[in-house]
């Protein structure tokens, strides 16, 4: 990928024609495609999904050209939800988290290796706990408390210092989200729920797994909605167990799922691979 690589995601009606009518359009342009993925609900009348990866030279220049020509003569004729996204233009993602690290030192790890295409800006948290791990990432690292009478006042401070990001990341952030603050981040914050959804949901998840005697565990990464633990899923890990093993032994296990799972969801976002459908999503990952 160059600086002149973009990324096109696509939602509309199913219906003979889009593939051809975009790769043509794309090739008129003078772009190269490297990449396209393509998924319908049904064989006809169904919805129809694509993401497309292509390479157009000076693209940074002509990106409003290409974007004005594509509406008037593509996306509106089939009525697309769709919009263009730019590698040259890396996404700004901040990270709240409690006392658990595992997740977050995941995510710092993988940046700091160039894994995650992206920029940190800010890691927030409502202790104190983690600041030394994350400032040795030198990362900025801000404790805002979350008062539980008011808990609007304390999201508003978030949302004021974390405005100009694209991508919100909980990883075990250990507090509920405002529902206005969910609200102002529809499909721009990514969590990590210790346990397979929707089993488990809520609180102590495997303390739950151990009294159902589970044989599996895992973990679940979603779009965070108002409905607690209820937002499109992502991406899940399971992991096999026995009788065995214990609440802490779950739990120790149970985090390696969470690190693997968060950081591929966290990435797929990044690469544009998500497309949001309902309440379920469609990924096209490699």
């Amino acid at each position: 990928m160059t600086a002149n690589t973009a990324r096109l995601l696509i939602t509309c009606d199913d219906r003979a024609g889009i593939v051809q009518a975009v790769s043509s359009f794309l090739y008129h342009q003078g772009a190269n495609i490297t990449d396209l993925h393509q998924y319908a609900t049904e064989a006809e009348g169904g919805r129809y999904f694509m993401r497309v990866e292509f390479e157009l030279a000076d693209l940074l220049h002509r990106r409003q050209s290409l974007l004005d020509t594509f509406a008037k003569n593509i996306a509106d004729k089939y009525a697309m939800q769709w919009h263009l996204n730019l590698v040259a233009e890396p996404k700004k993602i901040a990270i709240l988290v409690s006392k658990v690290d595992h997740a977050l030192l995941e995510l710092l790890w993988r940046h700091s290796r160039g894994s995650l295409p992206c920029e940190i800006t800010h890691v927030v948290s409502n202790h104190e706990d983690l600041r030394e791990s994350v400032e040795n990432f030198n990362i900025p690292f801000t404790v805002i408390p979350v008062d539980k009478d008011n808990k609007r006042a304390s999201y508003q401070q978030i949302d004021e210092l974390l405005q100009s990001n694209d991508l919100l990341v909980l990883a075990r952030y250990m507090q509920i989200l405002d529902e206005e603050f969910v609200d102002r981040w529809a499909m721009k914050i990514i969590n990590i729920h210790h346990s397979f959804l929707p089993a488990f949901v809520g609180a102590n998840p495997y303390k739950q797994a151990y009294e159902k005697g589970v044989k599996l565990i895992g973990a679940t990464a979603h779009y965070v909605t108002a409905d607690l633990d209820q937002g499109p899923i992502i991406e899940q890990g399971v992991e096999r167990v026995s009788h065995n093993y214990n609440v802490e032994q779950l739990r120790e296990l149970g985090e390696d799922v969470e690190r693997n799972v968060l950081a591929r969801a966290v990435k797929w976002h990044l690469e544009d691979r998500i497309i949001v459908d309902g309440n379920k999503t469609v990924v096209f990952d490699k």
